[in-house]
């Protein structure tokens, strides 16, 4: 069993930057690829990036190519989303997810088996 807890949410306006970061319980964390998802309100679940099990590997939506980096501390169990230059459009809760399959960078949120609890990014023009 593994527990994800995202932190670093908050209200920025737009242009400006935050760091997500997710913490993980467990001592599997390291083989796990860890990705990141968004939900807006009225909206369903999309994929925003996705590190492999030792971050050799990274795939990222289209949306925040460029602007958001995925990377990951295994010796902290912790993994981390980096949004530069964030749009309104980016408003929404932002969740992360581990994937037993280390290599697989899923897009789907039905290739994950974690999920942590989302935290909230608001950003306003």
């Amino acid at each position: 069993q593994v527990q994800l807890v995202e932190s670093g949410g908050g209200l920025v306006q737009a242009g400006g930057s935050l760091r997500l970061s997710c913490a993980a319980s467990g001592r599997t964390f390291s083989s796990y690829a860890m990705g990141w998802f968004r939900q807006a309100p009225g909206k369903e679940r999309e994929f925003v990036a996705v590190n492999s099990w030792n971050g050799g590997a990274t795939y990222y939506a289209d949306s925040v190519k460029g602007r958001f980096t995925i990377s990951r501390d295994n010796a902290k169990n912790t993994v981390y989303l980096q949004m530069n230059n964030l749009k309104p459009e980016d408003t929404a809760v932002y969740y992360c997810a581990a994937d037993r399959n280390g290599q697989r960078l899923g897009t789907h949120s039905s290739e994950y088996d974690y999920w942590g609890q989302g935290t909230q990014v608001t950003v306003s023009s």
